[in-house]
């Protein structure tokens, strides 16, 4: 091998084969792939991270959201809506407030695991 500036490059042209169809066998279907990929998407924006991150630490309504964030309660809404579509976040109904939770452990595991990752 050498380096360019694009980085390592194979100098033989050779296919391995084993590898290959081990690959193929665990690879995904393309609309598993494009589901993950939205996924993905959802967590690419600040404002719905600082959302799961006050989610990681308490059940809270729409209005304590908007408060902490200094948003107003539409902008809030308007990004929980992308998070439960996204089963990131579920909500309950108490009287006339919607509390809002993260939807599971895989959320809150994946939040751990980016921060691990991100302060390395």
């Amino acid at each position: 091998m050498h380096n360019d500036n694009n980085g390592a490059v194979c100098e033989v042209n050779a296919v391995h084969e084993e590898l290959l169809s081990i690959v193929n066998e665990k690879m995904p279907n393309d609309e598993k792939l494009f589901d993950l990929s939205e996924l993905f998407k959802v967590f690419g924006d600040s404002t719905r991270m600082k959302i799961l991150f006050v989610l990681f630490e308490a059940e809270v309504c729409t209005c304590d959201l908007a408060a902490v964030l200094k948003m107003t309660s539409s902008a809030i809404s308007h990004q929980l809506n992308a998070l439960k579509r996204a089963k990131l976040v579920k909500s309950r109904r108490e009287g006339k407030t919607v509390f809002y939770s993260l939807a599971d452990e895989h959320v809150r595991a994946i939040i751990s695991q980016g921060m691990e990752h991100i302060e390395e």
